[in-house]
């Protein structure tokens, strides 16, 4: 091996090493019961007798949720960069959603923001407490100027995760930004049986030219390709259009992916005050699907900042949001999951009522509800707890 190539390789194990010593020492900053490794990577685990959770500390992304005792995990995507610290599973795109522009670029700004850059720290190990397991972690993104604590709480009785994300502005100066939750599912729970449902309704493509890629607009579940309907609730052997984005109405907005096959159904729900957009991405590799994005956030428009401002709104939504020097901002989602009969049709509505999650099965024939008492899903949880 030549000599430049042998110093550059060993510099870079190098790195990684010293990587991943700090997220262990992150770890040992609480108790003994947070120091687990998934994959061989430092992460924090919540263990319910319904479901587990896991959360890889570099990077901060949840990479398990599966119901107990079951090998099915949706979540396995990997961004394959080559960083320790990179996207997987569901992360957590802040302060963008989107590239950075070129001059951002150059000074280090991630495609995505930092959050998934960046290594996670638990500030509270998992515990049990009101019929939950409870942790808290934090992260510090430098080049934005934010501070984020994350607060989840997974029910021990149901597969329900319930998860409260706190960003502070500690920069001198109020700034905009934006915060889109990444879920992505992948094989072996995705393939070409996986339907998608959501609440969705008017849309465009990211792939329409600006200034104005709201035309033409499009309408769940579907997208056009040479003009011709698309269908989004399937994803096969392409993935064109890789990304359209939606607006949500009503009070929650929710997204579903069932594999009947595979007996699993992974869903979310959040308050359409807190995340106004869903974007859905598609991903194919040799033919077969290898990722689907289930994305739901602040923004519908994956473009740097200074276009977002330029542009200003979309559909009469707003496409990014604003925080001042010193505030906080907190918001919320909850995710489940439903073993689901063989011949499973998909979602044709979500209903939480009194307490109650229910999911009401698409087409004709006896309804086969799926239902899972949930209390006050988006109830603030206080840092100290």
């Amino acid at each position: 091996m030549p000599l430049d190539k042998a110093l550059t390789l060993a510099k870079g194990n190098l790195l990684q090493m010293a990587f991943m010593r700090r997220i262990f020492l992150a770890a040992s900053l609480v108790s003994c019961a947070a120091q687990i490794t998934v994959d061989s990577r430092p992460a924090v685990v919540l263990d319910g007798h319904a479901a587990r959770v896991a959360v890889d500390l570099g990077g901060g992304s949840i990479v398990q949720f599966q119901i107990a005792g079951q090998p099915l995990n949706p979540l396995t995507w990997t961004s394959g960069e080559p960083e320790p610290a990179h996207p997987m599973g569901h992360f957590l795109c802040l302060d963008r959603w989107g590239p950075p522009s070129e001059a951002e670029s150059r000074n280090g700004m991630p495609f995505h923001g930092e959050a998934a850059h960046v290594v996670w720290k638990v500030v509270r190990a998992p515990t049990h407490s009101g019929g939950e397991i409870q942790t808290a972690l934090a992260a510090t993104l430098p080049m934005a100027g934010f501070e984020v604590t994350r607060r989840m709480r997974l029910s021990d009785g149901a597969a329900l995760l319930r998860v409260s994300e706190s960003i502070s502005n500690t920069n001198k100066l109020g700034r905009v930004y934006n915060m889109v939750q990444h879920p992505s599912i992948a094989p072996p729970f995705l393939d070409e049986t996986t339907v998608v449902d959501a609440n969705a309704r008017q849309g465009f493509m990211q792939s329409s030219p600006l200034p104005n890629p709201e035309q033409p607009a499009i309408v769940w579940p579907h997208a056009l390709k040479d003009g011709q309907p698309v269908n989004l609730r399937n994803l096969t052997n392409d993935a064109a259009p890789e990304v359209a984005s939606f607006t949500i109405e009503g009070e929650y907005g929710w997204v579903t992916a069932s594999a009947a096959s595979k007996g699993l159904l992974i869903g979310y729900i959040w308050k359409t005050s807190d995340y106004p957009w869903l974007n859905i991405w598609r991903n194919v590799v040799n033919g077969k699907p290898a990722a689907r994005g289930l994305e739901f956030g602040t923004t519908g428009l994956h473009q740097p900042v200074g276009i977002l401002v330029a542009k200003g709104r979309i559909f009469d939504r707003p496409i990014y949001v604003y925080i001042d020097a010193g505030q906080t901002v907190t918001r919320s989602y909850a995710a489940f999951l439903f073993k689901i009969p063989s011949e499973y049709r998909g979602v044709e509505r979500v209903s939480y009522d009194s307490g109650r999650l229910t999911l009401h099965e698409r087409g004709s024939g006896p309804p086969r509800d799926l239902s899972m008492a949930v209390g006050d899903l988006f109830g603030e949880l206080a840092p100290g707890q």
